[in-house]
């Protein structure tokens, strides 16, 4: 048992006035969110697809409506003033994508230094409909060993949080097919712009540190 990790998870299951007001807000919506306990004190949240704008504040009054004590990565191109600290309390991480490599390594090497580190990505990366999503998410959990959160914001049944966490077996193609599996009925507010569930043709992916 680990103290830490269980008072992280009772102090979750506590609603305060900020947790009741932001599920109260997707009640009225008529959202409702789904959850699964972490696993652990460390590991990836993936949510897909990612289709709208709308996504976002529907994320946050997910994560404070629920207590998950996640982080988020940003373009770091959003984390100015006078947004910049509001955004920093929000739990967000500014990352250059510009350098997505050098963010990967360090991201990775942050999880053997921090007690509580769940890190969530978006990982297609653009509202856009591409041929393939980024790997980085994938990357950060090899390299790191932890378990992966399947986040979803699904417009077609108005649910919306995280139910199943995987653990990568650093094949690929096996593993990209248990997100398939789980994504296929999930449906983002512009189905059309969802991309697929692939890496990029000419992308290779390392094998998990010390292979």
């Amino acid at each position: 048992m680990n103290p830490d990790h269980d008072a992280r998870i009772a102090a979750q299951q506590r609603r305060t006035l900020l947790q009741r007001a932001c599920l109260g807000i997707l009640a009225l919506f008529g959202w409702t969110p789904l959850s699964a306990p972490l696993p652990g004190p460390r590991g990836v949240i993936i949510v897909y697809p990612h289709t709208s704008n709308w996504d976002f504040p529907l994320g946050l009054l997910y994560r404070f409506g629920t207590g998950l004590q996640a982080n988020w990565m940003g373009k770091d191109s959003i984390f100015r003033w006078p947004l910049r600290g509001l955004f920093l309390r929000m739990g967000g991480v500014p990352i250059n994508r510009r350098a997505a490599s050098g963010f990967i390594g360090a991201a990775i090497e942050q999880y053997k230094t921090q007690d509580w580190l769940w890190l969530a990505l978006a990982p297609e990366g653009t509202r856009k409909k591409t041929d393939h999503i980024k790997s980085g998410f994938y990357q950060i959990a090899l390299g790191a060993d932890v378990p992966c959160g399947l986040g979803f914001i699904d417009y077609a049944t108005r649910t919306l949080g995280i139910q199943e966490f995987i653990r990568f077996s650093g094949d690929t193609q096996a593993d990209l097919e248990r997100l398939r599996i789980f994504y296929r009925d999930r449906r983002g507010k512009i189905p059309e712009f969802a991309s697929e569930i692939r890496f990029r043709r000419d992308e290779v992916v390392p094998p998990p540190t010390g292979e």
